[in-house]
């Protein structure tokens, strides 16, 4: 309904309706936009993604962080280090959401009983009952991949909840460029400033490119193209969450199908 003002109750009942459940594990993709006004704002959506899942339960969110230098990473390696100097250094515990994320990533991140994961590219939060086990000693290279927040997630039968996001912004797909049969996947290479207890440190990190891909691809995004196919090919429950057309996804089927949607297109 155009204007209809959500309370939390209302933004609870539909992603009950989902399918969402006390003690599920889920990772929200969201917009607030899409969504539409929710009593209190982002915070309300909070509220009510913990009432949905309930004490004994865990809510996950890819956060990033906000990088005003990020362009420094186009730049040849030698060069990097000098570029860097006087940048504000990640620090996992202050630095904002990337904003790309969305207003609610950063809502997310600053309410009280969010842990946060310390990696300055794939930093996750997680609330709730299991939210040390996803944010604690993530791997520094190659974060999406073996040992990550999106692997814990999978093993513990997780399931993802997009309320109105972008196609493109599934970020568990990471994981499955790890293991699809694709050859010479790009890698990068990033320097990033790190707040330390003996002042900022220049650090490195490698991993699948993912920014650009990790091969080229012909149509706009991969990630928006295995999505749209996994919907129209699997039974996921759908509807609305206040404004917003809404699924949930089972994790690891998700994964499996995008592995080897990879291998069949992008090979």
């Amino acid at each position: 309904m155009s204007g209809q003002l959500w309370t939390v109750g209302d933004i609870e009942s539909d992603i009950r309706g989902l399918g969402v459940a006390a003690g599920d594990i889920v990772m929200v993709h969201a917009s607030m936009r899409a969504i539409g006004p929710v009593e209190g704002g982002a915070a309300g959506v909070v509220k009510a993604l913990d009432r949905a899942v309930g004490p004994h339960g865990t809510i996950i969110m890819t956060l990033g962080a906000r990088d005003d230098f990020a362009w420094v990473n186009e730049r040849p390696d030698l060069e990097r280090g000098s570029l860097l100097i006087g940048s504000p250094p990640f620090d996992y515990l202050k630095t904002p959401a990337d904003p790309d994320n969305g207003v609610l990533a950063e809502v997310f991140r600053v309410t009280p009983g969010t842990l946060v994961s310390n990696h300055p590219e794939g930093r996750f939060g997680a609330r709730r009952k299991l939210a040390k086990h996803f944010t604690a000693e993530v791997p520094w290279n190659d974060y999406y991949g073996i040992d990550s927040p999106l692997e814990r997630l999978i093993e513990a039968n997780g399931k993802v909840l997009r309320m109105g996001a972008d196609l493109e912004t599934v970020t568990l797909i990471h994981y499955a460029e790890f293991f699809a049969d694709v050859p010479h996947k790009r890698r990068v290479r990033r320097h990033r400033l790190i707040s330390t207890t003996t002042g900022p440190q220049l650090t490195t990190i490698e991993c699948l490119d993912d920014e650009h891909g990790i091969v080229d691809y012909g149509g706009d995004d991969y990630f928006a193209d295995i999505l749209q196919d996994y919907l129209e090919t699997h039974h996921t429950p759908r509807g609305a969450v206040g404004s917003a057309p809404s699924e949930l996804i089972d994790a690891g089927d998700l994964a499996q199908f995008a592995e080897e949607w990879m291998g069949s297109h992008l090979a």
